[in-house]
């Protein structure tokens, strides 16, 4: 043979060798290496990220600002790596990724790098303003740092595992589940002695208001949120978070009520009876992620007389529906929320929806205050049924797509007011706004007032509430009970995007306010009242509207007629509940004088301008 002819030979052969490494490489750069690249892109860039909010802490106490250059080079990582091993919007699908588009899955994952290194650096800091980091010891500082790294730690670490898991499966081989659980435990026992090690005599509770034990709990729980958005399937592992088949997936457009195993979900009421809550999904053609949440009123007892009084209803969740009037009803020429998901947590606890898990044994009574815990529970199902509508419209669940207004009436109001920062924090729904309606938490000045109710959420036995976990970390003293308190300590946290605030809602005239709060009369609680918004008002994060009708009315912004019929200052509340979603930096404060001076002994003007 000739030295041509065996050139030819040897470059048809080499050329054959190509195509089949080619074809080999390509099958492996399907929908197989499209999803095994999608979770290790994420994880690098957790790991990443939170090594530079740590650097940025330890330099400046502060988390680091959103264009800090080398995050957004980690950011952008995750473009490149999904470029180069998902060839097409249809490889992704195949991948398992639903209808996702490559571009949606790209920013899927940004999202969540960012979601999930912010919400640790939240519960390692008391907050993404980082006040824990501030005004402490070296040595606390160092404590506070050693804690975020060891969350860091049990995020990566358990997230790689359990995608190690499920991959083994999905290649058609078993994987030894308690052999993973242990390695998952070898990692958070880990992190956990290092993060002690370095606290020493350190309290991380008096830091950040958690226990070691709560606060890797979270992170574990976040872990397995960043396993889910990575994995269309997350079996062989059961797995609280995700569109998981234990979800019920209501219908569009109608009222479900969704009643809670205990078994399964470690939720109670007050004697004993299981959890419920209502949901309306938006109807079809209607953005399923814009959500409004009414948290139910019912007042609060305190002592065995004052709970054995209570009637069965306020101990029960199976037996509430739903309000529909003002801001949550279903009909547009009512509300501008009308085609919004609808969301409605029954108060069955006694405990403003702030319990911890506390059991209060008296003589004639028991009572369980697990008021918190049922709305964590009840958030954390909503977020799995919308993950699992918005994995079918294109885009798929980010944080950041779902719009939400989160309130509450009377005692939910309160629940409002100390649960709102778990919605921002936790669960990273940057883009809600809080509406406590009649919910003022105005101080007597008295030992028998909402001053010394933090002395009874915190404690743990007796007639305690054990709600320390649970209460915003920034806020967490005996006071922060106190409704002018929760503002100013939030105010920093508050508005890193426009929506972000707490809107403030009440008629100037409540009688029920007036006893609840025991003020020895009406004219002194509306004293109160403007005392306290003058001294607020423009606050970061703070907006009020403040009717002053001069017959009391208890709960406004579920009345149809005060809704849409009773203006403040000239604005009708409808119109400045929307105006704060549309347009909130531009929002005003309704307020108004009216004639309470003279309809009322006692009552004086504002001690400031309003009109």
């Amino acid at each position: 043979m000739s030295a041509k002819k065996r050139y030819a030979v040897r470059a048809h052969v080499l050329l054959c060798v190509i195509g089949l490494l080619l074809a080999a490489t390509e099958s492996e750069a399907s929908p197989g290496r499209c999803e095994r690249v999608s979770g290790s892109s994420l994880l690098t860039c957790v790991k990443r990220v939170a090594k530079q909010h740590r650097k940025c802490v330890a330099d400046s106490t502060r988390k680091c600002p959103a264009d800090d250059d080398k995050i957004l080079r980690q950011i952008d990582k995750i473009e490149r790596r999904i470029e180069a091993a998902c060839s097409s919007d249809a490889e992704v699908q195949a991948a398992g990724f639903a209808t996702l588009t490559r571009d949606a899955l790209v920013e899927r994952l940004q999202s969540a790098c960012r979601a999930e290194t912010d919400a640790l650096f939240a519960r390692a800091y008391a907050g993404p303003h980082s006040p824990a980091a501030r005004q402490v010891t070296t040595s606390e500082r160092d404590c506070l740092g050693a804690t975020f790294r060891g969350g860091a730690r049990v995020l990566f670490g358990e997230t790689r595992l359990q995608l190690r898991c499920i991959d083994r499966e999905s290649k058609g081989r078993t994987c030894n589940q308690a052999k993973t659980a242990e390695r998952i435990a070898k990692v958070r026992a880990k992190a956990s002695a290092k993060a002690a090690a370095a606290c020493g005599a350190t309290s991380l509770e008096d830091l950040i208001a958690l226990d070691s034990a709560t606060y890797f709990d979270r992170a574990s729980s976040q872990a397995h949120c960043m396993t889910a958005i990575t994995r269309s399937d997350t079996s062989p592992l059961a797995l609280d978070c995700g569109p998981r088949t234990q979800i019920d997936q209501p219908p569009r457009g109608e009222y479900v009520r969704i009643v809670l195993d205990e078994a399964e979900w470690g939720t109670r009421c007050g004697t004993g009876s299981p959890y419920a809550f209502w949901i309306r999904l938006a109807p079809e053609g209607h953005p399923v992620e814009n959500v409004v949440l009414q948290m139910q009123g019912g007042g609060v007892c305190i002592n065995e007389g004052q709970c054995s009084g209570v009637s069965a209803g306020l101990f029960s969740a199976t037996d509430n529906n739903p309000s529909q009037g003002g801001i949550m009803s279903n009909s547009t020429t009512v509300s501008p929320f009308a085609n919004w998901t609808k969301i409605y947590l029954p108060y069955c606890t006694q405990d403003l929806f702030i319990g911890g898990g506390a059991t209060n044994v008296w003589p004639s009574i028991t009572v369980h205050r697990w008021g918190a815990i049922n709305t964590r529970v009840t958030l954390r199902y909503l977020r799995d049924i919308l993950w699992r509508e918005m994995d079918g419209d294109g885009v798929g669940y980010r944080p950041d797509r779902v719009t939400m207004l989160f309130g509450g009436t009377s005692a939910g109001g309160f629940g409002s007011l100390y649960n709102y920062h778990y919605v921002l924090d936790d669960l990273q729904w940057a883009n809600t706004a809080a509406w406590p309606d009649s919910a003022l938490a105005l101080n007597n000045g008295e030992v028998v007032g909402i001053g010394g109710l933090g002395i009874l959420m915190l404690a743990e036995t007796g007639s305690g509430w054990a709600s320390l976990p649970y209460m915003p970390p920034y806020c967490t003293a005996i006071g922060c009970g106190v409704g002018p308190t929760i503002y100013a300590q939030s105010a920093e946290r508050l508005e890193a995007v426009p929506m972000q605030r707490f809107l403030v809602i009440s008629n100037q005239v409540d009688g029920t306010q007036v006893s609840t709060t025991s003020f020895p009369s009406t004219a002194a609680w509306v004293n109160e009242l403007r005392q306290s918004y003058c001294d607020t008002a423009g606050t970061k994060g703070l907006s009020y509207f403040l009717p002053a009708q001069s017959g009391s009315q208890h709960v406004i912004a579920t009345k149809t007629n005060w809704f849409t019929g009773i203006p403040s200052d000239g604005i009708l509340m409808r119109d400045w509940v929307e105006w704060a979603i549309t347009d909130p930096d531009s929002l005003p404060d309704a307020v108004e004088e009216g004639s309470l001076t003279t309809a009322i002994s006692g009552v004086d003007p504002f001690p400031c301008s309003v009109d």
